[in-house]
């Protein structure tokens, strides 16, 4: 019996009846990924063994009565995620060897419910792209197209779901790395709000923006892992202590009444005209499931993508200043002297893009530019966190575009580095004002999926859950999947 494509909630289900064990998932989804990743590259470590052992123990558990949503479910974590005994690179040579001594509390809490852990998947490195281009263990493949990208910077996660290799995958969103991915790859990825999951033992990128989430085919499945996934830790300091609710439990509400906003300012000429009709086909699917549709304006939109690319790269600059040769990362063999060890190891260590934002982010933190750049953009942060706050005062939920465009072709020479930036220009703002956002399947252009994003209000995950949800009870499009021609 095939077990690919089948959701956490019918994978859930059939192992608690006896129908399927975990061995069985654990087995089909290795067989899966040794037969597809040599032509996708999603998966940069997999640790078929341990994953086997794992999921016997779960078979055990099982027998003896215990049973929980995710005992047993196989999974991949990106590889920004720090796995004890398991090697995380961030997909830099930086990291090449690193494996760290214990567990991010994401992965600690994904295991403690029961998911199994089969490896890890590709992604830009140190989470700067939008395209998953930038890693040192090469492209990743997006399942619809070979010939493009799936999207970045949670690129690999995004392609192992869309393949049908996991069920589910770990992401991580500092401007878009989960949204823009599962738009292109025809999943459901969410964004939490900023401080709902922990990010300790999650590799910096920018701080103040980092936030960890599921990635999977359904809202519902992401509402499954989110209830593991999301809680207060006193190990990091920025992790909120809200109450966490019961995702699953509120996924039927009806939404008849919901008010939602759609910013002008998201339909611009950045967004491709027939990505934008399969947008508005999807609001008015909304609209038919009793919502109600407002025009709303967000004036800072053009201005989140600039402010972004002088406040990430800043605290990039910061994070990334410990990889020094000494102390931490990669070390070039036989240097001069320190300043000598300095120099060729973070040159050698680090990818044209990783340096380029250090180097950007390291200039606006001078003396001479810090109040003329960087907090003339925390500024505009300020400004663009009141738009938002003041627009979801009128409505529920906000929804437009999560990118815009569909995937585009690998190797792309003819789009820049301002054009590559712009991929996060409808992601960033929720990023920027710390709020939750999700993607979900809309429809395809030209056999490629189009991903509807849903922002919501700070801690308003379970709404934007139950809205997606009743989306996706009304469409298909969260069930299509790629032929994966190329690669049989």
């Amino acid at each position: 019996m095939s077990l690919t494509f089948k959701s956490i909630a019918t994978l859930s289900h059939d192992l608690k009846t006896g129908e399927v064990s975990s061995r069985q998932l654990v087995e089909q989804a290795v067989a899966r990924i040794e037969t597809l990743n040599p032509q996708l590259n999603a998966v940069v470590c997999l640790e078929a063994e341990q994953a086997l052992a794992n999921a016997d123990q779960a078979d055990a558990k099982r027998a003896k009565g215990e049973h929980s949503p995710l005992l047993g479910i196989p999974m991949l974590h990106k590889d920004i995620f720090c796995t004890q005994g398991m090697r995380t690179t961030c997909g830099s040579k930086m990291l090449k060897d690193f494996v760290p001594p214990y567990d991010a509390t994401v992965v600690q809490k994904l295991r403690a419910a029961g998911m199994i852990n089969l490896g890890k998947c590709n992604m830009d490195e140190f989470a700067m792209g939008s395209s998953n281009e930038t890693s040192v263990f090469g492209a990743c493949k997006n399942p619809w197209d070979m010939t493009r990208v799936p999207g970045g910077s949670s690129g690999g996660s995004a392609a192992a779901v869309a393949s049908g290799m996991v069920p589910l995958a770990t992401g991580t969103d500092t401007g878009g790395s989960i949204r823009q991915p599962a738009a292109l790859c025809g999943i459901t990825g969410l964004k939490p709000t900023y401080g709902r999951v922990s990010r300790y033992g999650m590799i910096a990128f920018a701080s103040s923006m980092d936030q960890a989430g599921p990635m999977a085919q359904s809202a519902q499945d992401c509402a499954l892992v989110l209830n593991a996934m999301a809680g207060h830790d006193p190990l990091d300091s920025t992790c909120d202590n809200t109450p966490v609710p019961n995702y699953h439990q509120t996924l039927e509400h009806p939404i008849a009444g919901l008010r939602v906003g759609v910013p002008k300012e998201f339909f611009s000429s950045h967004l491709d005209t027939e990505v934008a009709t399969v947008i508005d086909t999807a609001i008015r699917e909304l609209e038919r499931a009793g919502a109600t549709i407002n025009a709303v304006s967000l004036p800072s939109t053009d201005l989140a993508v600039s402010t972004y690319y002088v406040i990430a790269p800043a605290e990039a600059s910061a994070n990334l200043s410990r990889y020094d040769g000494v102390r931490y990362g990669y070390r070039c063999e036989a240097p001069n002297d320190l300043q000598d060890l300095y120099f060729r190891s973070r040159t050698e260590g680090f990818g044209a893009e990783v340096k380029r934002r250090i180097l950007v982010g390291t200039f606006t933190l001078s003396a001479a530019s810090y109040d003329q750049y960087f907090m003339k953009a925390q500024q505009v942060r300020h400004l663009i966190t009141q738009e938002y706050d003041h627009v979801l005062d009128e409505v529920d939920v906000i929804a437009g575009p999560a990118a815009p465009n569909t995937a585009f072709a690998l190797n792309d020479t003819s789009k820049s580095i301002t054009d590559m930036y712009m991929e996060d220009v409808f992601t960033i703002g929720a990023n920027l004002a710390g709020l939750p956002a999700i993607s979900l399947p809309a429809g395809l252009v030209n056999g490629l999926p189009v991903g509807l994003q849903l922002i919501g209000r700070r801690f308003g995950e379970a709404q934007l859950l139950n809205v997606a949800h009743q989306f996706q009870n009304r469409t298909d499009w969260h069930t299509r999947r790629p032929t994966l021609e190329a690669v049989r």
